[in-house]
C-alpha cells in the first residue's frame, strides 16, 4: 500500500489516453477472463480471504481477481460492531462475508445476477454467517427503500466503460459512459445514515474523471484510503462521506 494517500489519485480529473500496448493488454486480460472465468459453465469451489466458496457460472471468481482479497483485507481493519452494512455487486459474496467478520450485525448482499445472489446465500451458510448475510437480487439498490438505514456501504463495481456481452460481463463492463452504474452513488447517498460512509474500489483503468463527477454530484467527499499497484494498473479504495 502506498504511503501517500492524501490526494484523490486523479479522481475527477480527465483520464489520459492509453498507449497501444496498454489497450492490448487490457483487451487480452478481458478476453481470457471472460471466456475462461466469467462465462464458464461449471460451478467451482475455492478458498479466498479466509473463506470457503462455491462459485457459480457467470459469477466473479474471488481467487482469480486480485481486487476481492485486497478489498477484504481492508475491510478486516474496520470495526463494524453493531453496524448495518450492504454491498452493491456482491458476486460470490466475499466482501459481504468480510463485513460480517468485521462485526456488522446485518449485511445485505446485492447483485443483479441471480447466480451471484444464490452463490452469496450458499457461501454465507457455508461459512456459518447465514444469520447475518442477506442476499438480494436487484439492479443496484433499486429494491431497497430510499431512506437512511445503512452505516456502511461498499462496492467494487464494474469499472470499465463499454457494452457488456451478457449478464456475466456486467461484472467487468458498466455500459457506455458508465450507464449501468450512474445511479449507484446517488442511491447510496440516499440510503446512508448520518455519519455513514461508502467504500468503493476503482481501478486506474477506470475513467476517474467521469466517476469522480458522479461522486461529486451525489453529494460525497472522496478520500483515498488504500492503494495497491500491480504491473499494469492500480486499485484504489475511496472512502466517500456525505457533505
Amino acid at each position: 500500500m502506498d504511503n501517500q494517500l492524501s490526494d484523490s489519485s486523479s479522481l475527477g480529473q480527465p483520464s489520459a489516453p492509453y498507449s497501444t500496448l496498454r489497450r492490448f493488454l487490457r483487451g487480452a486480460i478481458h478476453f481470457f477472463s471472460y471466456h475462461f472465468i466469467l462465462a464458464r459453465k461449471s460451478t467451482r469451489r475455492a478458498r479466498a480471504a479466509g473463506f470457503r466458496f462455491v462459485v457459480r457460472p457467470t459469477v466473479f471468481h474471488p481467487r482469480f481477481f486480485l481486487t476481492s482479497e485486497y478489498f477484504a483485507s481492508y475491510i478486516d481493519g474496520l470495526d463494524l460492531r453493531g453496524k448495518m452494512a450492504a454491498e452493491i455487486g456482491t458476486g460470490s459474496g466475499v466482501l459481504s462475508l468480510a463485513l460480517a467478520r468485521a462485526g456488522a450485525d446485518r449485511v445485505v448482499a446485492i447483485d443483479i445476477n441471480p447466480n451471484a445472489a444464490l452463490a452469496a446465500a450458499e457461501n454465507a451458510r457455508l461459512n456459518n454467517l447465514g444469520d447475518r448475510v442477506y442476499p438480494i437480487c436487484c439492479d443496484l439498490m433499486s429494491a431497497i427503500a430510499p431512506r437512511p438505514q445503512f452505516d456502511v456501504l461498499i462496492s467494487n463495481p464494474p469499472y470499465l466503460e463499454g457494452e457488456p456481452r451478457d449478464l456475466a460481463d456486467r461484472a467487468w463492463h458498466a455500459g457506455p459512459d458508465y450507464r449501468d452504474i450512474r445511479a449507484l452513488f446517488l442511491q447510496a447517498r440516499e440510503r446512508l445514515k448520518p455519519g455513514g460512509c461508502f467504500y468503493v474500489l476503482l481501478s486506474s483503468d477506470s475513467d476517474l474523471g467521469v466517476l469522480g463527477r458522479l461522486i461529486d454530484e451525489a453529494g460525497f467527499a472522496a478520500r483515498l484510503v488504500g492503494k495497491r499497484s500491480i504491473v499494469i494498473e492500480s486499485f484504489n479504495i475511496y472512502e466517500l462521506t456525505p457533505i
